[in-house]
């Protein structure tokens, strides 16, 4: 089901249709795509991400964390988003707002991944934009969040291309691949927010 960006609610199996892809929640029966898009894109995202413990890797492990994730999808403390293929056959990315809090300050954290087969083709660009202004609406929020490492270009770009702001540098920020790394901190604020009544 297409749902646009003017309706408030995005339900499980609802999506976005892009130019090239599907950008949607991960719900129920994603398991063996997620558990196919990690284990197709380690070498790719080792660089950038934490080391996962096996489990992150099989589809039983990713129906366990898939439920959490439709439990916190329902408490609005996390939102979880793939981008699928048009046949919603392969997921090509990963895009997840965690952290949500209210008042007083009203943000979140982004961080997102994609294929290695995906890089260079503008996916990630669209589907944040998609994505952002659903959760800056969704959740009102005033700011999002986001880091990469200073090595990390394709991020860089796509971060600014959003419009993202440097804010400064946070040394021994995240635990990557079994190392602290120093990340540049960005954020994008929300021009159009308001206190809700």
């Amino acid at each position: 089901m297409k749902t646009d960006l003017s309706t408030f609610e995005l339900l499980i199996g609802d999506s976005f249709e892009l130019e090239s892809v599907n950008v949607r929640l991960i719900g129920s029966g994603d398991e063996k795509m997620m558990a196919d898009f990690y284990n197709q894109n380690h070498p790719h995202l080792a660089p950038w991400d934490p080391i996962r413990g096996s489990e992150f890797y099989t589809v039983e492990g990713w129906k366990s964390r898939i439920k959490r994730l439709n439990d916190f999808h329902q408490m609005n403390t996390v939102f979880s988003f793939i981008i699928v293929d048009k046949e919603d056959t392969q997921v090509l990315g990963t895009i997840n707002f965690t952290n949500i809090s209210g008042f007083p300050i009203h943000a979140c954290n982004l961080g997102y991944s994609l294929a290695e087969t995906a890089q260079g083709k503008g996916i990630m660009t669209q589907a944040l934009q998609v994505c952002i202004q659903w959760i800056f609406k969704q959740q009102n929020l005033h700011r999002i969040m986001a880091a990469y490492m200073p090595n990390n270009i394709r991020s860089e770009k796509v971060l600014d291309r959003l419009g993202f702001e440097f804010e400064g540098i946070a040394k021994d920020y995240l635990l990557i691949n079994d190392q602290w790394e120093t990340h540049r901190l960005m954020s994008l604020i929300n021009s159009a927010w308001r206190a809700e009544a």
